[in-house]
């Protein structure tokens, strides 16, 4: 009896160690999620950050100390509520992710080697010569985008990569930084870095609105998915830091506040972040340029964009001290998917669609390809159309008419009251939530 006890007593002994060892292996083989930790100390991080984060039973993958924010790993179940608690943190939440703004529609030209020079230009680029008055800019002082006092204008494409090899770029290629894990090549592997450079300075068969302004990838995108937050934001730092002229940002998403599985607080953290690089990268006097979105939606308010649902869409990177592009066809038109809103909306540019005729019927048959925005694309050329297309035309404004009055000159606000001040008022009369201040002019902006 007292052999068949010790027996039980060990069975129950065992039961119990290996209940407890299940019990916590379930607990930790829960998958790790990523955070966004915001302190209320914008600028710096608190000296106790790295404390706070572990005592929240977290880890810090990376710091952005001068947004004052850190990316946290953590796989322990109250890691928020514990984070929370601490009297610097501002904000918390698990971390978005961000995608290139796709083009609505996209198709290649067969690349067959090297051709007369400017060619493609003549024949296809309307969205060009639409914005450089079939190429008056040029002849304008900085209207290539060379500089009067010599230094480069450098338009930096946060974006999926730019291809340095591809003939029309490589000569205004400047240099590329990769913000892509596993992925330290800046090298473009989908296409739409490399068609945002093309509008921007291509100089060979197509040409871009400044020819000789130079451009630099700040790869966030590897060749599929999207990026986090806080490599997009790190990338608008280092570009600052590293004293371009303008970034464009033809990318987007939208968080969407009072979703069912989340909480307004929860999704705040990502919004804030993206303020405050933007914030970052014009207080150091960088242009910054951001794409309207392709959802062919009114962003003036939050709940005009979440339509049926209950709640608030915000749209995102987005601060009202950046340069919000929307995008019109060659008929100076709103395009038909691009998103409008009073008071969300700066300017338009052309961002292509498929013609006049089509828009006003919608007949499949008179769908015009070649209305759409062709640039280039690694290997070759290709039609894209979306406000991806438009805001790198704005974004090359920018830089031509930095070119036109010195590097570091004019401050951000300074060249954005050029652009709008500039613009033409197309569709209804003055400032209105389709076009904004109106299409932009280079020749105007360069008188």
């Amino acid at each position: 009896m007292k052999k068949t006890a010790i027996i039980s007593l060990l069975s129950l002994l065992l039961l119990s160690l290996l209940t407890g060892f299940s019990q916590e292996n379930i607990q930790a083989a829960e998958p790790a999620k990523n955070y966004l930790v915001l302190f209320k100390q914008n600028g710096q991080l608190p000296s106790d950050a790295a404390s706070i984060v572990e005592g929240a039973q977290g880890k810090i993958i990376s710091k952005l100390d001068k947004l004052g924010a850190v990316k946290v790993s953590s796989s322990h179940p109250q890691f928020l509520e514990n984070v929370k608690k601490s009297s610097k943190v501002q904000d918390v939440n698990i971390e978005s992710t961000v995608y290139p703004e796709r083009a609505v529609d996209t198709a290649a030209l067969p690349f067959e080697g090297p051709n007369a020079s400017n060619d493609l230009y003549l024949q296809y680029q309307w969205d060009i010569k639409q914005v450089t008055n079939n190429g008056a800019s040029w002849k304008l002082p900085g209207g290539t985008g060379k500089s009067i006092n010599g230094k480069d204008i450098v338009v930096a494409v946060v974006d999926t990569g730019i291809d340095y090899t591809h003939p029309d770029l490589k000569a205004n290629y400047a240099y590329g930084k990769s913000f892509v894990p596993g992925y330290p090549d800046a090298m473009d592997q989908d296409g739409h870095g490399t068609h945002v450079a093309g509008s921007i300075a291509g100089n060979g068969r197509v040409l871009g609105i400044g020819p000789d302004l130079k451009v630099a990838a700040y790869r966030v995108f590897g060749p599929t998915g999207g990026a986090a937050t806080s490599d997009i934001a790190e990338a608008l730092m280092t570009a600052a830091d590293d004293n371009v002229d303008v970034v464009n940002m033809s990318l987007g998403g939208y968080d969407w506040f009072q979703d069912p599985d989340y909480a307004t607080k929860d999704v705040v953290a990502d919004v804030r972040l993206f303020d405050r690089a933007i914030q970052y990268a014009i207080n150091k006097g960088v242009t910054v340029v951001g794409s309207a979105g392709n959802a062919a939606s009114n962003i003036t308010s939050p709940g005009k964009l979440s339509g049926d649902d209950k709640g608030a869409t915000h749209r995102s990177p987005s601060s009202q001290r950046l340069i919000r592009t929307a995008s019109n066809g060659e008929a100076k038109n709103l395009a038909y998917y691009s998103n409008y809103g009073v008071g969300k909306i700066d300017v338009t540019a052309p961002g292509g669609d498929y013609g006049l005729a089509w828009l006003q019927t919608r007949n499949l048959a008179l769908r015009d390809g070649t209305k759409r925005c062709l640039s280039t694309v690694p290997g070759g050329y290709a039609w894209y159309q979306g406000t991806s297309m438009a805001a790198p035309k704005t974004a090359a404004l920018a830089g031509v008419i930095i070119a036109k009055h010195g590097k570091d000159t004019l401050n951000p606000s300074q060249v954005k009251h050029i652009i709008t001040s500039t613009a033409e008022d197309v569709n209804k009369p003055g400032y209105d939530g389709e076009s904004g201040f109106g299409l932009i002019d280079a020749v105007n902006a360069l008188k």
